[in-house]
């Protein structure tokens, strides 16, 4: 995988493992990367993570809770704010899907954007 970093490809491995939702997950990783082309992938508590760099701490992650549906979240260390216009102050930091359209990865992306800050 020319280009690749090492996180990339343990990434994309670990995508190829999850035969339920692995269509799924390779467009939500591709979604991610697209909305900051900057985060260096890496597997973190054994899915696919997020980070600024390397070593930094991850700030978006995505996982598959026991084949039914996948997990997207934010850490602690992502840019948290409530979302602009909301009625609340709550900020959301994860979701949970079972199938990915235009609508949702425009919002995911919008989502990983705000993170990075």
């Amino acid at each position: 995988m020319a280009g690749a970093t090492d996180g990339e490809t343990a990434v994309k491995d670990k995508i190829g493992e999850l035969p339920a939702f692995q269509e799924l997950a390779a467009r939500l990783h591709h979604v991610i990367v697209q909305a900051a082309p900057d985060l260096q992938p890496r597997l973190w508590y054994g899915m696919p993570g997020y980070a600024r760099t390397k070593s930094s701490p991850v700030l978006c992650f995505f996982r598959v809770d026991d084949d039914q549906f996948v997990t997207f979240g934010l850490t602690e260390k992502a840019h948290l704010e409530p979302e602009e216009g909301a009625a609340d102050r709550l900020i959301g930091s994860a979701w949970f899907l079972r199938e990915l359209d235009e609508p949702t990865e425009a919002r995911i992306a919008d989502i990983v954007r705000r993170a990075v800050g």
